[in-house]
């Protein structure tokens, strides 16, 4: 019997899976570890649930009331979207879609952890390039031959985000393979890669809904690009699952998408909090990159990342912590309320007060 076990054993495949940021069940928790809104989500969302009747059936598999309401907005034809259950998924279904070749995949040795993930996942050889000693993206180091380009702009954890001219020029260095900007925080700062797609028709640009729309909990993601990538990517999630949108994420997801004014609202308080966190921030002796993004990632000159991110644990507040080579002393701070960074803050000021008095 024990000789059948290992064999059936070695028909598992083994990966090392992606590990999400901690969610408390304290409702009381300040939570800044996510990169979740802070604020609720449009209005005219609540409104689309409470209207919401019939759940019985199956969703239309197409999303059309979602896909065109995001085709329009984005001023695209519908065949240029592509819609999934969050942007992982529609990153994932992308990984599986395009990334086939024996030439390695690039991304960045500091970026996004799902990456190598479903690289290994999906058995997609891979090459990390080094960002450099500020944290930037090089573009040169994209040029050389590879399988598919991916990268966040801007790129998490750092929230540093890469010029739209660099962006083209990476696109424009590989026209034999798929380049793919995730932009899940690009409404914070930084320029979307969109107004490249009527150029290139090996560029795939993913957002999503979960940052600056405050619907994380609905799982909802998109693609753009050009027919043949969008065609491409339905051909795989039809073999694969036809019903991926569930149907409150379709209505309500639509219903967001037109609230323009809220959106541009929220996506303003949280601008404001995170210019004025900045130089908080830098007062008590914090340094990050310039982030365009929800979140900054800072270090403090004498205070070891590891020591702060437990203690804040202890006294109910959440940050992200990576124990990963160049980023160990580091910590990816989300930007929630004003009332919420304030008193984050005063814990600082009395954390650190106490570990120079006692060093």
């Amino acid at each position: 019997m024990k000789k059948k076990e290992k064999v059936w054993k070695n028909n598992i495949r083994k990966v090392v899976p992606y590990v999400p940021g901690e969610q408390p069940k304290d409702a009381s928790v300040i939570k800044l570890n996510t990169n979740e809104n802070p604020y609720p989500p449009s209005p005219a969302v609540q409104k689309a649930l409470e209207e919401m009747r019939e759940l019985r059936l199956y969703p239309d598999p197409a999303a059309s009331a979602l896909v065109e309401a995001i085709a329009e907005y984005k001023g695209i034809p519908k065949e240029q979207v592509f819609v999934g259950v969050g942007s992982d998924d529609v990153l994932a279904m992308s990984f599986l879609t395009f990334f086939n070749s024996d030439k390695p995949l690039l991304f960045p040795d500091v970026t996004y952890s799902f990456y190598d993930v479903w690289a290994d996942l999906f058995r997609i050889p891979y090459k990390t390039k080094a960002l450099d000693e500020t944290f930037c993206i090089k573009k040169e180091d994209y040029y050389e031959e590879n399988g598919g380009i991916i990268f966040p702009n801007p790129n998490a954890p750092t929230g540093l985000a890469l010029p739209l001219s660099e962006i083209r020029e990476i696109v424009l260095h590989n026209q034999e393979s798929i380049v793919i900007v995730d932009e899940a925080y690009v409404d914070f700062g930084g320029e979307s890669a969109q107004s490249l797609l009527g150029e290139f028709e090996n560029l795939l640009v993913v957002q999503t809904f979960s940052k600056s729309r405050s619907m994380a909990g609905l799982r909802i993601g998109y693609a753009m690009g050009s027919p043949a990538l969008i065609k491409a990517l339905n051909d795989v999630k039809y073999s694969f699952n036809s019903y991926t949108m569930n149907e409150p994420s379709i209505v309500m997801g639509a219903a967001s998408i037109k609230d323009e004014a809220y959106f541009r609202k929220t996506v303003a308080r949280i601008v404001s909090t995170r210019e004025w966190f900045k130089g908080e921030m830098r007062t008590l002796g914090f340094s990050f990159p310039d982030s365009a993004s929800n979140f900054l990632f800072v270090t403090h000159e004498k205070v070891p990342a590891k020591e702060i991110f437990e203690a804040a644990r202890k006294e109910g507040i959440y940050v992200r912590y990576f124990n990963k080579k160049r980023i160990d002393n580091y910590l990816r701070i989300t930007i929630g309320t004003d009332e919420e960074m304030r008193t984050f803050l005063t814990f600082l000021e009395k954390y650190l007060q106490n570990y120079h008095s006692n060093s």
